[in-house]
C-alpha cells in the first residue's frame, strides 16, 4: 500500500519547499570550492540549473525587498538576470524614501532585465553591465549610472559594477558559457 503513495510523495516534495537535486549539486559544489582544497588547475561546472535552483533557494536572505521571480540565463562571457522589482520597496528598503512624485513613478512591479559581460583571470573579475530593460525599455548611459548609483550601490555597498574584483578562494577564473560557468582553481 505503501508503494502507491512515493510517485505522488516525489512530486508533492518539491512543492513543499524542499531543496531540488539541482541545488543540492550546487551548494555541495560551492562547499567544495569554498573549503580551498581543490587542487590547483581544477575546474568546477556550475550549471544554469544549479544556479537558478540556488538563487530560487538559497538568495532570498540576500535580495531585498521589492524583488522576486529572480532568473538567470548564462551566455558567451556574459549572464543575463531577470526578476520583477518594485522600485518603491526597493528605495524604501534602504531607508531613503524618495519624494511624492518619485513615490508615483516608482510603485508597482516591472519587469527588469540586466545583460553584463563577466571578463576574469589572475584572481580577477569584472562585470560590464552591457543592457538594462525596464519593461521592455532599454535604459543606458547616464540614466543607466543613475539607477546603478541610486539603487543598487545602496543595496549593495560592497558591488563593484565595471570595476575589477577580488575573486575568493584561489579562483583564478570564470568561464561562462551558454550552459554552465566553469570554476578554475589558481595556485
Amino acid at each position: 500500500m505503501r508503494r502507491r503513495y512515493w510517485p505522488l510523495l516525489a512530486l508533492i516534495f518539491p512543492l513543499l519547499g524542499a531543496p531540488t537535486a539541482d541545488f543540492v549539486s550546487v551548494r555541495r559544489k560551492l562547499d567544495l570550492i569554498e573549503s580551498d582544497q581543490l587542487k590547483p588547475g581544477a575546474r568546477v561546472n556550475l550549471t544554469s540549473r544549479e544556479l537558478n535552483a540556488y538563487l530560487v533557494n538559497s538568495l532570498t536572505d540576500y535580495v531585498p525587498q521589492g524583488v522576486r521571480d529572480a532568473r538567470l540565463e548564462l551566455g558567451d562571457g556574459s549572464a543575463s538576470g531577470s526578476a520583477l522589482i518594485d522600485f518603491l520597496k526597493l528605495r524604501q528598503a534602504t531607508g531613503n524614501p524618495p519624494g511624492w512624485i518619485m513615490s508615483r513613478l516608482l510603485s508597482g512591479e516591472r519587469p527588469v532585465r540586466v545583460t553584463a559581460q563577466v571578463q576574469s583571470g589572475a584572481g580577477l573579475a569584472t562585470v560590464n553591465v552591457q543592457r538594462v530593460e525596464i519593461s521592455g525599455v532599454a535604459i543606458d548611459g547616464k540614466m543607466l549610472d543613475y539607477l546603478i548609483d541610486t539603487f543598487v550601490i545602496p543595496q549593495f555597498p560592497d558591488a563593484k559594477v565595471g570595476k575589477p574584483f577580488e575573486l575568493a578562494h584561489r579562483i583564478d577564473r570564470l568561464e561562462v558559457k551558454p550552459t554552465a560557468v566553469g570554476v578554475v582553481v589558481g595556485k
